[in-house]
């Protein structure tokens, strides 16, 4: 039994350093300056990742002092939290599918519709409530400001593979048909596009496109791609938990066994 047991508190060993990434994952999210803005996955990805932490803290400590009880919470729990981990998982990788970047003519950069993501995404920053409070915080930031120290001469800028958020919020739409001054500071033509963006355009600084359906789109796009990548993460602790826990569940169950047999041999049963 008490081999079983120290094999028991070795793999619960293993899942507590399986739920530093998906910690990192979130703190990671966080630390991402669109993510930090938006405040939807960040934070339930850090919360699960500390309760599945306690967790297999729980099992180890219960293996390792042989507290029965400890263990079968452990079991019970680590399962509920699996089952909220695969469900996270693929509830990304849905809501992540749909959403990618318009070639435009003589552009190394794509546009981006709202319309083409999920809409869970879209219902996210539709609201004029919440999306005025995201633009507040992305206007803050100096993600626009740096294309302006990157890019002098206009050909240099189309040629630019700049991300999706400084395409959707830092200049107007290539269809509006504006002239290049500067990657935050276009002429607007005699007659605006026929995109209703074309007229939220604002050279002040801290308005830009920030008020345009592109910028929510280009937003949208960029967390598609984090959240993506904090996915695969997810996905790769998750199936280590479910193989982490199987096999903690049978060292158990034959510890359980051998435990019954030695008490039987020995005239308890």
């Amino acid at each position: 039994m008490a081999l079983s047991n120290n094999v028991i508190a070795a793999i619960n060993f293993i899942a507590l350093l399986l739920s530093i990434p998906v910690i990192g994952a979130g703190i990671w999210l966080a630390t991402e300056a669109d993510n930090a803005c938006v405040q939807i996955l960040q934070w339930p990805v850090i919360v699960l990742g500390i309760v599945i932490f306690l967790v297999a803290l729980a099992g180890f400590i219960g293996a390792f002092w042989r507290i029965s009880w400890l263990l079968m919470f452990y079991l019970i729990a680590m399962l509920v939290l699996i089952i909220l981990l695969g469900s996270l998982v693929i509830f990304v990788f849905f809501v992540t599918m749909r959403g990618s970047g318009h070639t435009e003519p003589s552009r190394a950069y794509l546009e981006y519709h709202l319309d083409d993501f999920s809409l869970w995404l879209q219902r996210r920053v539709r609201s004029s409530h919440k999306w005025e409070r995201i633009r507040n915080c992305l206007s803050s930031t100096t993600t626009c400001a740096e294309l302006n120290q990157n890019y002098r001469l206009a050909q240099d800028f189309f040629n630019a593979h700049i991300t999706p958020f400084q395409s959707g919020c830092c200049k107007p739409p290539t269809d509006c048909g504006f002239t290049f001054v500067n990657p935050t500071y276009w002429i607007s033509p005699i007659s605006n596009g026929a995109s209703t963006d074309c007229s939220k355009w604002s050279n002040e600084q801290t308005e830009l496109c920030y008020g345009c359906d592109s910028c929510k789109a280009g937003l949208l796009a960029n967390l598609k791609e984090e959240w993506r990548n904090a996915d695969l993460i997810l996905l790769i602790a998750l199936l280590g938990l479910v193989f982490v826990y199987l096999m903690a569940f049978f060292a158990l169950k034959n510890a359980k066994s051998e435990d019954l047999f030695r008490r039987h041999k020995q005239g308890y049963i």
